[in-house]
């Protein structure tokens, strides 16, 4: 069946391609506009803080925005339970399940639900991020374009993948990333041919254009770092190292929670979201830089260049935030909050590392720069894709070097670790619940393994 497919997607039919990156083209046009309405609906919504603290003072505010948390939290979850389940979570195992043929893609459903609970949950303060649900609406989209043009099956995967790709690309205006994430983190399900993987770059371009056009240009974590001398480079295996173990750690309490959550909703279905909102709600007013997806954190932190100890503190609590935030159930992604745990771990190890070694020179913010990608890489397992997603995010493409050392070795480290990439063990859990078997002869994907 695959070489027919793949026989299908032969160069030499010039009207077939043209039709195909037309269509990839409309994908990704789709994807960047109504991600960029989902992102401008979140910043929007994110400042109802500052509307609470000019009718509510002093603790009265804490409990007022716990209560406001918690409903908005329990309301996303009442809409995905009760319109699309699929629509819950990232969104990104979904997609890759939809690719093998294993999963539906019920975009009239799931475009709808993800962005009205999508928007309402991460605006809510919760730590999730907008770009798995963008890379969820993108290729949602993609399935309506591919079910209204009639496609061939092959077409039909390949404008998933373009459609993913338009969806990272728009929520961090990363289209080289965003192809990259295609190739490295789908590479078993991705139908590779000369015009599905032309289709792919041609829908995330489109989707960043677009996305520009409605939001604006630029880096969107602008924080350039020089060079950092060679003298340094040994500093950044033993980041790595760190990174990839932190990494296996966060895989293993994400999974733990979300097991634990199911058997939660068997015999109270909303209790445990309703904790876990009141919990951020209170840390909303009672220390900000603890929960939301963390974009302005990150920015935060590089502005005050907070200790050691309130780094490590910081970085605590943002596991757990982020643990609890992902496992209650609402649409919503884990790269944002990964890349701000990253951050804050990266600054305690420079912190750690200029009191070790005062005259060396050390900045502490190249170490949360180069952080993002290799804890992305220890979690994801796709090193590529986290030197290129930190090196858009930033401009800080003086640090590639460093950056290519602490992935590498994050992946590495994870891998002999034991960990697995956290999209494949979501499926996995996906498709156990559906009573679904994976055919045996797909290989895991093991990053550099």
């Amino acid at each position: 069946m695959d070489e027919e497919l793949l026989a299908q997607g032969q160069p030499g039919d010039a009207r077939g391609e043209a039709r195909y990156a037309a269509l990839t083209i409309l994908a990704g046009a789709l994807a960047g506009v109504i991600g960029s309405f989902f992102h401008l609906a979140i910043n929007h919504l994110m400042v109802w803080p500052r509307w609470l603290e000019q009718v509510v003072q002093g603790w009265h505010l804490v409990g007022a925005a716990a209560l406001v948390t918690m409903l908005c939290t329990l309301l996303a979850v009442f809409i995905v339970r009760r319109f699309a389940p699929e629509a819950g979570g990232s969104g990104v195992q979904e997609i890759e399940g939809a690719m093998e043929g294993l999963r539906p893609v019920r975009w009239r459903r799931v475009l709808p639900v993800k962005f009205v609970a999508g928007v309402t949950a991460i605006s809510s303060g919760l730590v999730l991020g907008r770009e798995g649900p963008t890379i969820h609406i993108g290729a949602s989209a993609a399935a309506a374009v591919a079910e209204f043009f009639r496609v061939s099956e092959l077409e039909r995967r390949g404008l998933l993948a373009s459609g993913a790709a338009a969806g990272l690309a728009c929520a961090f205006n990363a289209p080289l990333a965003a192809v990259l994430f295609v190739v490295e983190e789908t590479h078993r399900e991705f139908p590779y041919t000369f015009r599905t993987y032309l289709g792919v770059v041609f829908a995330a371009v489109t989707s960043t254009v677009v996305t520009q056009a409605i939001i604006g240009t630029g880096a969107d974590l602008p924080l350039l770092v020089e060079s950092v001398p060679l003298s340094l480079l040994p500093a950044f295996l033993l980041l790595g190292a760190v990174l990839g173990v932190a990494g296996v750690a966060l895989n293993a309490a994400i999974l733990g929670a979300v097991e634990f959550s199911a058997r939660c909703q068997r015999h109270a279905p909303y209790l445990y979201p309703a904790v876990i909102g009141l919990a951020v709600g209170a840390l909303v007013i009672l220390l900000p830089q603890s929960v939301t997806g963390g974009d302005g954190v990150i920015l935060q932190l590089a502005a005050a260049h907070p200790g050691l100890s309130a780094l490590l503190l910081l970085a605590g609590i943002r596991f757990l935030t982020t643990i609890g935030s992902y496992s209650s159930g609402v649409p919503g992604g884990i790269f944002a909050p990964m890349l701000t745990l990253a951050v804050c771990i990266g600054f305690a190890f420079g912190e750690a590392a200029r009191m070790l070694l005062p005259d060396a020179g050390i900045v502490p913010l190249a170490f949360a720069i180069v952080a993002m990608g290799g804890l992305f890489s220890a979690s994801i397992r796709a090193p590529i894709v986290g030197v290129a997603l930190a090196l858009e995010l930033t401009g800080s493409y003086a640090l590639v070097v460093p950056l290519l050392i602490t992935c590498g070795v994050a992946d590495l480290a994870a891998q002999w670790a034991g960990g697995r990439p956290i999209y494949s063990q979501l499926l996995e859990r996906t498709l156990r619940q559906a009573g679904i078997r994976r055919p045996a002869a797909s290989p895991e994907p093991t990053g550099l393994g």
